[in-house]
């Protein structure tokens, strides 16, 4: 068979399997692809005017319009996006990528109504099996294979989302114990151990000889965590054993619920997807709360532990956020995603006066890096980051990076898992920006990559150095036209378990007090994404969280939310004039925001920590806590993997938009009720801002009476 005729039987199997002779990739051209090799005539074809947009006033008159936007409850279809948009920089980059014709991310969220698949959005459809593509409804209430919606739904959600989610976040623990070995074996590395008496905690926790040389125990300590991830699923987890609530950790044994290894656990949970295999949906929601438990003590906890042993533990300060950090005669390097290994050492470089010399023997004032998403909200809280001379500050979230590229003074955006957009490369093929993974388990369309060798790091960082230089000069010699929106935000910063209980004085009692008081009814972590979404795109986040500061209930942030909050001056202590009187008195005696922000969507470990020593310090379990999880717009599998910690350890999770269990009133039942019986959490769906506020401090109020608070 010839290579014409095996491409020829292919297009007719496709007509085949779809019923008529014409496949929708047929429609596509070489622009609707993200391959920069396929856009040749981009710059030229792509003309973008910096001056034909509606420019944002000064930060004092963008927040008015913020509160004042809220309060008009226009979040709808009708204006969006800008009407969703309350990101001062955001909203003229959008306008300036919209006018030129560039695809971006609020636009393709447009293009994609009404066609997103109503089935899809409530887990009834199913692409497992060769019989499908299968979709649920009153004329087929089965799949092929026989499967009913409940089953359907529930395995959705597990393998779609829970398993993804709980390997990701393993994933990076794993990376960062790979690291921390790095730096017990390698001092050459450009590695550092910034926290020994951390490291020195945490492993007496985990039975380790504590007083053996640091180099020595930062390796012993690497490799415990890591033959924990890798252990079998049905021995149980070292991880939990040693930092998980005594009382929790016996409820998931009575319950089953109590996870070995974590890769073990995922490929156990997927196995069970399995076309034909288990087909009794509540086993995959407890399955899933399961993996919960593993997401936490061997992703989220052990993660930022790692990290903050590396990086230096949060520290509370000023700092600012958002694009006007950038600098028109600097070399701007951007470092996104959520692994900050590699960029912790490029800042140590970046700021020696070497570089700086190579920086302005190039022409530049100098070289700065700046982070983003959630490696920004990581890099803007470790104290090892904060005198640094080569760091620049926090840039945005996930949603602004396209148009962050688009004021073409990114020499150099470097990335790691995840959030990083995949139409990167178009834009900075248009933009001049250079791209780079610093890790293959991300690779664009003509980007280069680096091999993740925590060993070689110095040696990495310089290659990263070096590439931003060499974009920086051909930067200026093509003269391109630039433009740095000017806004940007202070904001108090470096919030964790530790920052916090120094601040307190030593102890979470003072909190404590205040919370029996009644002048703090209570906290919600207010965590996630940022979606597109109407209603949303971070304007559903701020008014959530308006509502719950006027309610004297203080807020902990993490994720791209934190820059939502940084960027509408929730983060400054100033803020507290905007609380209801009870929390504005403490806010204003102890010169805090009330919103703290403890940074990464992944630093929920660290709220988590947070929660378990109040629960300790009032001697009640975890589910007794006045407390609140939400993620007023979840966008991925990482966040619902994180709601099922939050259902394993009691809680209430609040989540919007409505992910995808609705096809299943067994489903629906078992995470918004049965669950709770159990002892466990439970999930809370509403989109509205205000009913979600009234929920909030519903189950507040309800928590403070069982506690015999008033």
């Amino acid at each position: 068979m010839s290579d014409k005729d095996i491409q020829k039987s292919y297009e007719q199997s496709a007509e085949r399997m779809r019923g008529d002779n014409k496949t929708f990739a047929a429609d596509l051209t070489n622009e609707d692809y993200n391959d920069p090799n396929l856009h040749q005539d981009i710059h030229q074809k792509i003309s973008v005017n910096y001056d034909n947009i509606e420019k944002s006033p000064s930060m004092e008159k963008v927040h008015q319009w913020q509160r004042e936007h809220i309060k008009k409850d226009d979040q709808t279809k009708e204006g969006y996006p800008l009407n969703v948009i309350i990101d001062p920089a955001m909203r003229e980059m959008y306008q300036v990528v919209h006018h030129a014709g560039m695809t971006n991310v609020f636009d393709r969220f447009s293009q994609q109504q009404p066609t997103q698949c109503k089935f899809c959005i409530e887990g009834l459809s199913c692409q497992l099996c060769a019989n499908g593509p299968c979709r649920i409804s009153k004329k087929a209430p089965r799949g092929v294979c026989g499967v009913d919606a409940h089953t359907m739904v529930a395995r959705n959600f597990m393998y779609r989302h829970v398993t993804i989610g709980t390997s990701a976040n393993i994933f990076h623990c794993h990376q960062a114990a790979r690291t921390l070995k790095a730096a017990g074996q390698h001092p050459e590395s450009g590695l550092k151990i910034r926290d020994p008496e951390k490291l020195k905690k945490y492993a007496d926790m985990a039975g380790l000889d504590a007083n053996q040389p640091v180099e020595k125990l930062a390796v012993a300590f690497a490799d415990w965590v890591m033959n924990d991830i890798h252990a079998p699923f049905h021995v149980e987890s070292k991880a939990v054993e040693a930092f998980a609530p005594t009382q929790r950790k016996e409820l998931w044994r009575k319950l089953g619920l109590f996870p070995g290894g974590g890769y073990s656990e995922v490929a156990y949970a997927q196995t069970r997807c399995m076309t034909n295999f288990t087909s009794d949906p509540v086993e995959f929601l407890l399955n899933s709360v399961r993996l919960g438990i593993a997401n936490e003590y061997q992703g989220l906890f052990l993660l930022n532990i790692i990290q903050e042993i590396l990086m230096g533990t949060q520290e509370i300060t000023m700092k600012q956020q958002n694009m006007g950090l950038l600098k028109e005669n600097m070399i701007n390097i951007v470092t996104n995603g959520h692994m900050p290994l590699l960029a912790h050492v490029a800042i140590d470089m970046a700021s020696t006066d070497e570089w700086q010399q190579k920086a302005k023997a190039a022409g530049a004032d100098g070289i700065q890096i700046l982070g983003h998403v959630c490696e920004g909200q990581q890099l803007i809280n470790y104290e090892g980051t904060h005198l640094q001379k080569g760091y620049g500050g926090q840039e945005g979230e996930w949603l602004s990076q396209e148009y962050l590229l688009a004021t073409g003074v990114v020499d150099l955006f470097m990335f790691d898992y995840n959030c990083t957009v995949p139409t990167m490369p178009i834009f900075a093929k248009r933009f001049g920006t250079k791209l780079l993974s610093t890790h293959p388990v991300i690779k664009l369309q003509g980007t280069d990559t680096l091999d993740f060798l925590p060993e070689k790091m110095k040696e990495q960082a310089a290659k990263a150095l070096d590439m931003a230089i060499e974009a920086f000069k051909q930067r200026k010699s093509e003269n391109r036209p630039t433009y740095i929106p000017p806004h940007v935000s202070d904001c108090m910063v470096g919030f964790s378990t530790e920052s916090v209980k120094k601040a307190l004085g030593g102890s979470f009692q003072p909190l404590i007090e205040q919370i029996a008081k009644g002048n703090i009814r209570g906290i919600a972590t207010i965590v996630g994404c940022t979606t597109a979404r109407y209603g949303q795109g971070g304007s559903n986040i701020f008014k959530i969280t308006k509502g719950l500061i006027e309610n004297n209930i203080l807020v902990l942030s993490g994720g791209c939310t934190s820059s939502v909050m940084e960027y509408t001056g929730l983060t400054h202590p100033k803020a507290a004039d905007e609380c209801g009187e009870g929390l504005k008195a403490v806010c204003k005696q102890l010169g805090i925001p009330p919103v703290l922000t403890y940074g990464a969507c992944v630093d929920i470990g660290k709220m988590t920590h947070t929660a378990k020593e109040l629960a300790d310090a009032l001697h009640v379990d975890t589910n007794k806590l006045p407390l609140v999880i939400g993620a007023p717009e979840y966008l991925e599998q990482k966040a619902v993997a994180d709601a099922c910690t939050a259902v394993a350890l009691g809680w209430l999770v609040h989540v919007a938009p409505v992910p995808s269990i609705t096809g299943s009133d067994v489903v629906v039942k078992t995470l918004t009720e049965t669950t709770e019986t159990l002892g466990l959490g439970k999930v809370v769906v509403e989109m509205d801002a205000e009913k979600t506020v009234q929920i909030y401090v519903d189950h507040i109020e309800k928590k403070r009476k069982e506690l015999g608070l008033h």
